[in-house]
């Protein structure tokens, strides 16, 4: 399929102002040719960052219903489902099974999955959530991209070592994912503390049935700054480029990666020119330049190279 063809369900958080969530993930999709149809899981004015938001959350039998009106009318054929941040266990629960009975009629669908549990060491979605991840999302999940500490957490297994994250995203494949992308980590960049490491690794199986897996590490640019949807745009990105490079990690990251830090560079060079001199970024003045970045998203010149490390 070409991504013309390729038609992709969205569940994500919705805001009226910015770029989070289904904004974050639907333009970038919808500019690289795929077909976008999108469940708000949240409508906010405004992204929880700002001082005030006001709006809705949809229930699991919202979701339900929405998901029936689709089916009624025999449209609910999709080549991809894209999911980020959910607060409710019911309503993951309630994906599961969309997900589920997708699969069933086209088995070849890709299940695209931030599991959004936390960062730095705590959670901030409700606990209970853990093990419906666990247990539930992930094992139907093709692609998953936790940051270090939600790898930690799913796997129950530190990372502090290299060979420490090839075993976690090992045990996540042991689990479900055939692609495991740890977006950012703690461990020592080779470039100096200015840089993150990100570790990616997917499974194939050859034609004879043997499995292989490439496995590949990223040195990202750190930004002193807070963002919100980066999570959803990376994740969208990376449904899109492993799309147009199923066999090959390292091209994919590279791609994705590389958007990432166009988007975020035009972000924040915007953000300081509004702020002035010596003054922070507002919330506001740090909302994604996504319209702005339409061609760094179409075709990224590549800034972050991927090594192969096994």
């Amino acid at each position: 399929l070409t991504a013309m063809e390729c038609r992709v369900l969205s569940i994500q958080s919705h805001v009226v102002r910015g770029y989070v969530g289904n904004k974050s993930a639907s333009f970038p999709l919808q500019l690289l040719g795929f077909e976008v149809d999108s469940i708000n899981s949240v409508q906010f004015s405004n992204h929880t960052g700002y001082s005030h938001w006001k709006g809705q959350v949809l229930t699991a039998d919202e979701l339900h219903v929405l998901y029936e009106g689709i089916k009624l009318n025999n449209v609910h054929h999709y080549d991809y489902v894209l999911t980020g941040y959910t607060r409710d266990t019911s309503f993951l629960e309630m994906v599961v099974d969309i997900v589920q009975e997708l699969k069933r009629a086209n088995p070849n669908l890709v299940y695209v999955c931030d599991p959004v549990l936390g960062d730095h060491g705590s959670m901030y979605v409700p606990q209970n959530l853990y093990p419906v991840y666990k247990n539930k999302v992930v094992p139907v999940a093709d692609i998953i991209t936790p940051n270090q500490f939600e790898a930690e957490l799913l796997t129950g297994k530190n990372i502090s070592t290299e060979k420490d994250a090839v075993e976690v995203m090992d045990l996540l494949h042991a689990m479900g994912p055939d692609t495991v992308v740890i977006t950012s980590s703690d461990l020592p960049s080779r470039l100096g503390d200015r840089f993150l490491v990100s570790l990616g690794s997917q499974r194939h199986v050859r034609p004879d049935g043997s499995r292989t897996t490439q496995r590949v590490r990223l040195e990202v640019p750190k930004v002193d700054a807070v963002f919100v949807g980066t999570g959803d745009l990376f994740a969208a990105m990376l449904l899109a480029w492993t799309h147009h490079y199923p066999t090959d990690l390292k091209t994919a990251c590279e791609k994705t990666f590389s958007v990432m830090h166009h988007v975020i560079q035009r972000t924040i060079s915007y953000a300081h020119e509004l702020a002035g001199p010596g003054r922070r970024p507002s919330p506001p003045q740090l909302e994604l330049r996504m319209v702005q970045s339409k061609a760094d998203i179409e075709d990224p010149a590549i800034v972050t190279e991927a090594t192969v490390i096994s």
